[in-house]
Parts: structure tokens; sequence; C-alpha cells
């Protein structure tokens, strides 16, 4: 099925199943131990050994001795794998080559050798017995220092990376009667999710099948098969539930990589979890960024000048942090200008994490934003809306297809108590604690994937649902039921439904905001095959069956569902595929955040105690899972303002900070009350669903209300995240 024009009324519509607050049908599985992870696949292959990972000791050079003879000669080893018994590796997406690095080390803890044995233990130990010497190099390590060095990304196959500029923004900005020019920074940030990456590889002859904590399935298979160079249909992936991910398992990683060589060699399954502090420094992290944000406007607020410059670093070949995107679409201005540069670092690889380049983008352009509201006398709310566009302003011809911003502002701000906020600095006190409001926009663009589904009505009255899409504790399991029981008119457990499996149809996938969106209208256009199927074998027009209550009406008449499946079961399977309609149309969502901040006048600690988003995100397919997403990102986005970063050691080129213990993240007591509101919302020009995406939109601005909250707390402005205490302390006598 194609999705090419404005969808108009369909199935979905009736909302009696879809859009309703409805439990997790996958939440018994996990509160009772019953949803198996990728490291929990206990019985699924015989005979299963572990695999424990050496990485590398240095962040750049070459290995000029690597002796393994007295692991392979200790107690229950039955392999080690290096580069040099691996052989020769494809490039994979993400050139997943460099997942075992031999000679040359690229970063810190890059893999160098895998070892296999019959129990964990003996495989940690037999491990720390592989004699390892070094060539090192200099590496570069401090994307300040490396500044002067970035280039211009290729944009060759991406043309969003290339520069943009719209009027004269040098001009105008020289012109302007106000005028801020400020630099922030963001650091790199690790996704930390609670699951670790882990994996349970096993060959069958030349077939191999990966039990693994994966986002995208069928990326998975495309690059396993390139990096071993076998044929794609002898690789199955296998990903039902996955504890965790925000981007950081989109790719393979080296546990994947390691688990199938390690079991190739043993001939045997091997299973393999990375352990805490390779987490942070072999798979990918959010990189650091460091930005520029030139605005200048008109006496009475009018923007006519707006530039943003990001640099970034990453290792050779990588991509660049795209935090610029988003100010080429929120504000209105007809001088614009926008540039991302490239430095290249010697850490681990830089690449997704929860709302890419929107997040740390938001941090900093949301604070800026403030800043001028300030040089302008003129309420923060009340300048933004001054400012809203309903087209695209670099495109102007490109209206969005739906654009409430200004209706999350108002809404937000009457809820929250705008009003009651003090535009006068640090003046608001509840006993030693100083007081402040903050605010800021929230903006992610609308991904739409193509995906795919099959369905299948048992003679039981069972639908099951298979599709390749995985569920990394969003709901997937439970809107992708709800819409499969919207579609044939069943009550929601009647609906089985089977997930992140390369042997069902190939989804959308988890990430980037379009998973929710796009997989559950893959699941749509099968079911329109299946009542298409059911429709014919019942005699009745398909275009005008009605299915409710499990019975299919057309005009007077009226069937049971169960009589289309008398003679055996029936199933629709089909593909959506997207048009033109998000180049005609700017496809976004949109949202207000707004925190309340407490900070101590004598100590600087910051206590966040109220937090509100307001979403326009489309139609909401279950506002109970969603709810759960969006402040599950709003812990992310106070994690990011206050605590989170990635501490490097400049001379060694790793993260220090690499455990749950010194990296540190929100904990139940640092998060309030945390209030979320849907405005109402169907988007036609974006799915069969009307729906787009909000896991990643609840992150977005989030860390820069954090820090407008601060600063009208206690007139502190700190432009380099996170805003840790230290950074305040030696300013809080005059604030308090």
């Amino acid at each position: 099925m194609k999705f090419d024009k404005p969808a108009t009324t369909n199935p979905i519509d009736e909302l009696k199943v879809v859009g309703q607050p409805r439990d997790r049908i996958d939440g018994p599985l996990k509160v009772t131990g019953g949803a198996r992870y990728a490291y929990e696949q206990h019985d699924v292959v015989a005979n299963q050994a572990y695999g424990y990972i050496l990485a590398s000791g240095i962040a750049k050079g070459r290995i000029s001795l690597l002796d393994a003879e007295p692991a392979r000669k200790a107690s229950g080893v039955v392999a080690v794998v290096t580069a040099k018994e691996a052989g020769k590796l494809g490039k994979g997406k993400r050139n997943t080559a460099r997942l075992l690095a031999g000679p040359d080390v690229e970063h810190y803890h890059q893999a160098i050798a895998v070892v296999v044995a019959e129990t964990f233990e003996q495989a940690r130990a037999a491990a720390n017995l592989i004699r390892v010497e070094y060539a090192e190099t200099e590496g570069r390590f401090d994307l300040e220092a490396a500044r002067s060095s970035a280039s211009e990304p290729k944009s060759d196959d991406d043309p969003s990376l290339a520069d943009t500029r719209v009027g004269d923004f040098p001009g105008a900005f020289a012109e302007a009667p106000v005028k801020l020019d400020e630099t922030y920074s963001t650091p790199d940030e690790s996704h930390a999710m609670m699951e670790p990456h882990a994996t349970l590889a096993a060959w069958d002859g030349d077939k191999l099948t990966l039990w693994t904590s994966n986002q995208m399935v069928a990326w998975a298979v495309a690059d396993m098969a390139t990096t071993l160079d076998i044929p794609k249909e002898n690789i199955r992936v296998v990903s039902p539930f996955i504890g965790g991910g925000f981007g950081g398992k989109l790719f393979l990683r080296s546990d994947v990589l390691l688990a199938a060589l390690g079991a190739r060699t043993a001939k045997r399954p091997v299973k393999i979890a990375l352990q805490r502090p390779l987490m942070m420094n072999n798979t990918t992290h959010r990189p650091a960024t460091i930005q520029r944000i030139r605005i200048g406007a008109t006496k009475d607020g009018t923007i006519t000048a707006i530039g943003h410059e990001s640099w970034s670093g990453d290792l050779e070949g990588g991509g660049p942090e795209v935090a610029v995107q988003q100010t080429r679409l929120l504000y209105a201005g007809p001088n614009r200008m926008t540039t991302m540069r490239l430095a290249v670092l010697d850490l681990a690889e830089g690449n997704a994490m929860r709302a890419p380049g929107e997040a740390p983008g938001l941090m900093a352009l949301e604070m800026a934003m403030d800043e001028m509201a300030e040089k302008l006398g003129m309420d923060p709310i009340a300048f933004r809306l001054l400012n809203d566009t309903q087209v695209d302003p670099e495109k102007p011809e490109r209206p969005f297809s739906m654009r409430r911003l200004n209706e999350c502002f108002k809404v937000g701000s009457q809820r929250f108590g705008w009003d009651r906020r003090s535009a006068r600095l640090g003046q608001t006190r509840d006993g030693r604690w100083l007081v402040g409001m903050g605010v800021a926009a929230a903006f992610r663009n609308n991904l739409v994937m193509k995906s795919g589904a099959r369905v299948r009505l048992e003679a039981d009255g069972i639908l099951t649902v298979e599709t390749d899409m995985t569920d990394i504790g969003t709901g997937s399991y439970t809107i992708i039921g709800q819409t499969a029981a919207e579609m044939l008119g069943v009550d929601l457990t009647k609906v089985v439904v089977k997930l992140g499996d390369s042997r069902f149809p190939v989804s959308a996938g988890s990430g980037g905001q379009w998973g929710g969106n796009s997989s559950t209208a893959g699941v749509y256009a099968a079911c329109v095959k299946l009542r298409e199927a059911i429709a014919l074998k019942l005699g009745i027009n398909s275009s005008e069956a009605l299915f409710s209550d499990e019975q299919v009406h057309s005009g007077n008449r009226s069937l049971p569902l169960a009589k289309a499946v008398e003679d055996g079961p029936l199933t629709g399977e089909d593909v959506l595929e997207y048009g033109d309609l998000d180049k005609t149309h700017q496809q976004s969502t949109f949202g207000a955040h707004f925190v309340e901040v407490a900070v101590d006048a004598a100590t600087a600690e910051t206590r966040i105690r109220r937090m509100l988003a307001v979403c326009a995100a489309g139609r909401i397919l279950n506002p109970k899972t969603a709810r759960s997403q969006v402040i599950g990102a709003m812990t992310m986005g106070a994690g990011a303002a206050l605590m989170e970063e990635l501490a490097i050691d400049k001379r060694r080129g790793f993260f220090v900070n690499h455990d749950l213990a010194s990296y540190e993240v929100p904990v139940h007591a640092d998060i309030p009350h945390q209030e979320v509101v849907f405005l109402e919302e169907t988007d036609p020009m974006s799915s069969p669903m009307k729906a787009k995406g909000v896991g990643e939109l609840g992150i977005c601005g989030v860390g820069a209300a954090v820090a407008n909250a601060i600063y009208n707390a206690t007139g502190i402005r700190v432009r380099d995240y996170p805003i840790t205490l230290d950074k305040m302390l030696t300013r809080m006598p005059d604030a308090a």
C-alpha cells in the first residue's frame, strides 16, 4: 500500500481501541520475569559457552604484540579469537569491521579479542592472561582544541549536512538594533540503558542465528551479512524484548560480531554481555558540541537574523551531531545561516542518542532565545510567539502539515501558572531556596519509514500479528495490538503480537521517533489486505464492510467474523510505503516544556520541583504508553541539564566515569511530579494512523527549560552543560 495523499476517514478513526489508555499487553511478562532478554535465552539452543571481550588499553596506536597462548591453555577455555583468526571483515552500515581492532587501534576499549570458555568466570580470568603490548601514538581527544581543524561534513549522501544560507545573514545581523552572540557547549553523554549490549550466537552449518538486543532487526541482518560475507537469508536475528536502547542499539556492536566469530571458532553457541565500562567506551555515545548562536532583532522583538554554528567530533569517516537542524525550522526570520563542522577525534564512535541533533541543539538555541528575550525586555513566551511561523522559513512555499507550537505555550503557561513567575532575577525565595521558572520550545521532525506486517485470523478467533518491529520499552506490542484489534473489530485480548524476528516482514524498527507511527501504519496496511480476504470469503464488498464486535456488517447483512475462517485461517500481508507528502509539507512535532527549580542559596544545589510538557504530536495511539515515553524523556533531559557528562581523560583518551557509580543519571529523588498534556490532534498527511511520534519530542528543550529556570532563580547564567554546582558556587553570594 502506498500512502501518497492525505488520509481521509478510515477504520482507525472509530477509536474504540486505538487512542485508548490501555495497559501494556507485555506488562505481565515483564513484572513476572517471563519476558526474556537476549542474555536470558538459556534454553533456545544447547551447550552454550560464554564469551568475554578483551578491550584495548590505549586510544590510538598499534598492537605490537598479542600473545593469546596463555589464555588458550587456561582452564575451561574453548576458543580465542583475535583479528588474525577473524580474517578480513566487510564494512557494514557503520563500518562494522572496526568492531574488532588489530593491528591498528582507533579508540580506547576497542575490542581486540574474545575468549570463549565453559563459564563466564573462566572466560574473564583467561582474558586477563592475554599479553598485549602497544606502540602508542598521539591522539586527538579535545573538541575545543580540534575546532580549528574541523571541516564541513560530506553531504553527498545527505544534503541536510550542508551549510544553509537564506538572505543576507551577516548584513542583517550587523544592522540589527538588538543582538545576541553567545557560545554554548554540551558534553559527551552515554545512553546508560539498563540492559547491556548482549548477544547469543549459534551456527547451524552455514546458517547463523543471533538472539540479540537490537533496535533495527533488518539493519542488523544486512550489516552482519556484509561483515561476515554471507547471504542475508542465512542470518536470523531475534530481538523480542530490549531493555532500553535510546539509539545505542541501532547498529551492530562488538558483542554481536564477536559472539558470532566466537561461536564459529568454538563450534558451539556463545553468549556475550558487554561489561558496563565497554558500554561507555566501546559502543556509541552522544558526542559533545560547541555551538555559537547569533540572533538579531528589531526593538519590538521581530527576529531579522538568526545564525547557528555547531562543532562536534567523531572517528575518521564519522558524522556530525546535527545540532542546527531545528534552527532551520523553528522560528521565522528572513536572514538565516546554519553550519556544522566535524572534527576527527580518537574517541569511541559518536552516534544517535535520543533525539540526536535536536536534544543538544535546543539546549543551546532555547537558552539563547531566553537571553534574547531578556535583552529585549520581553517575556520569553511572548518573544517566541511573536516569531512563530506556519511555513518552512528556508522554503516559504512549503507549509507545515500541522504546527500548534503557539497553543502548546498558551495551554502550558495557563496550566503551569506562568503568570506567577517573577521577571526579576533571584527574587522568589522559599526559606533557604531560591525559586525560579523556565520554559523552552520542544521540536522534533516527524520521520516516516517504510514498514511491513503480516496478520492472520485463526479459526479460534485469535488474530496474530507478525512484524520484525522491536519494543525497546516503548509499548510497541500494545499499540500494534490495538491497531489490529481496531481494524478487525475484535477485543485486544484476542490479539497475539509477535515482534523482533527477522523471519517476519521488515518493519520500520525502533528509532528516530518513527517507530510507533510507521509500524502501526504497516499493520494497518496488512489488516486492509486481511479485511479484503475476509470480505471476499463472506461475499461482501470490502469497501462497504464494517468490522466491529467480531461481526462483519454490510448494508442489512451481519455475519460472524469466525464464519470467514471456518475452512482455515486467512492471512493478510502488506507494506506501507510513503509518497512525497513529506516533501510538499514540512512534518514536525511540537511542544513546550515548563520547569520550576529551587537552588540552595548557600550550596548552589539545584532541585527540580515541577515539570510540565505540552505536546502536539498527531494522534496519540495510547495516552498511557505515550505519557510513559514523555516522562522518561523529560527525566533524561533533566539529567542532561544537571549531571550527565562523560568526563574525558585528555592525556589517554578515554571516558573516565565509565560505570553507573560515577556516570550520574537521575534517580527517583531527583525527579518530582511530572505532568504531560497532549493536544488533541490528527495529522492526515503523516500516515493512515494520522499519528506522528512523541518519544523523542519529550527530551527536546528540557535542558534549556531547566537552565532558564536556574537563571530566573539566581541570576546566574551557565552556558556550559551540565549545570553542576561547582559552576555556580562562587557566584552564589551575589545571587543570594
